[in-house]
């Protein structure tokens, strides 16, 4: 408890952008969230006021960090699962816990639980040699393979094609998992948040559109989606909080495909395809995971909008025009355009910021977000 104020501190592990958001959302709700980053220029390490330095992995260092924090959450899952559970043992309120978290850090325990619960998921495999992969595919090429753990932004995802590709990615090591490749129409997320006390809210459904093993674009409400299938989507995201335990953010990542909805991939943190919510609903998702940490009751998920499209703006080549003068640039063309610049070092590729703008005509609002997002990446 912080005493100058009276209010609950919680403490972030990671110092990325989701922590740098979130602690926007803290200063709202009268607090400044404690972040362990493991560098001073690190996003969230910019702008918060406490910022322990240290890495993830050090156990040391996380009891340290967690000293005088009323929860402990985070902007990643890479914390060693061994790490947490030696925390709550000492008494340490972490959301969301070990028992729930392990499902988002390993893609293999996660596929089993899933399938314990009857959610559609993949035809997949767990695989230790290339044989294995090759009776997996059945002569049926391409098949993916992902990282069990440590993967993201498309980092640990192989998309195998030949029983000889198969053999050099299992040469390397890497603990791994294969799956179906899945006919899909479209990428949809669906978030929800959920509180200790079993609140749960779910935000609308999404649509995201990924470039190269990154989200480029989402898409708020995801357009053309029955409202069967949206029910469909946010009532399982809300049975996997429930049944997995999750306190916090859950971002369950989804493929819709003719025969219906297919889970891809749990995140139980802030999300990428919730960064539209900022401007786009009543309640950020950064405050919601913030209020289910806490055990507030859940703010509203409305749109503030009919449309909201988040475009990730990427790193571009070196020169050019300053950021400054781009951003001069966009808002004289486009005053409603919502920018947000994470802080980071810029490389080709690197999500640095988004930009978000809201609207009445999905046509019109996803011309302005794109223009807007390639003009910062850009300059042209």
């Amino acid at each position: 408890m912080d005493t100058r104020t009276g209010l609950p501190v919680v403490g972030m592990v990671g110092g990325g952008q989701l922590a740098r958001m979130t602690h926007q959302a803290a200063i709202s709700l009268g607090q400044s969230l404690r972040v362990l980053s493991e560098k001073p220029d690190d996003s969230a390490a910019l702008v918060a006021a406490d910022v322990p330095i240290g890495t993830h992995t050090d156990l040391a260092a996380l009891r340290e960090f967690a000293k005088g924090c009323d929860a402990v959450t985070f902007d990643h899952e890479h914390v060693p699962t061994e790490h947490i559970e030696a925390l709550e043992s000492e008494g340490v309120k972490i959301f969301p816990g070990s028992k729930a978290l392990v499902f988002a850090q390993d893609k293999g325990l996660m596929r089993e639980r899933l399938a314990e619960l009857g959610a559609p998921v993949p035809r997949w495999a767990r695989i230790a040699t290339a044989s294995d992969v090759e009776t997996f595919a059945g002569g049926s090429w391409p098949v993916v393979a992902k990282a069990t753990r440590g993967g993201y932004d498309g980092r640990g995802v192989w998309m195998v094609g030949s029983p000889e590709a198969a053999a050099d990615l299992v040469s390397t090591g890497i603990s791994l998992i294969v799956e179906e490749k899945v006919a899909l129409k479209r990428e949809l997320a669906a978030l929800v948040a959920r509180s200790p006390f079993g609140q749960v809210a779910a935000y609308p459904v999404v649509e995201t559109v990924q470039r190269d093993g990154i989200c480029v674009e989402v898409i708020a409400p995801a357009p053309g989606l029955s409202d069967e299938r949206a029910l469909e989507a946010q009532q399982l995201a809300i049975d996997l909080a429930n049944e997995l335990g999750v306190v916090g953010l859950l971002a369950v990542e989804l493929f819709e495909t003719d025969a219906g909805i297919v889970v891809n991939e749990l995140a139980m943190r802030p999300h990428n395809s919730g960064h539209w919510t900022i401007e786009g609903a009543r309640t950020s998702q950064f405050e919601q995971h913030l209020r289910a940490v806490l055990d507030y009751p859940m703010g509203s998920t409305a749109l503030a909008a009919p449309v909201v499209v988040m475009a990730n703006v990427l790193g571009g080549e070196p020169g050019g025009i300053s950021i400054d003068e781009r951003l001069h640039h966009l808002f004289a063309t486009d005053p409603g355009a919502r920018v947000h610049l994470y802080g980071k070092q810029v490389r080709p590729g690197r999500k640095i910021g988004h930009v978000t703008v809201l609207g009445d005509d999905l046509t019109e609002v996803r011309a302005r977000a794109a223009r807007a997002a390639k003009w910062l990446q850009e300059g042209v």
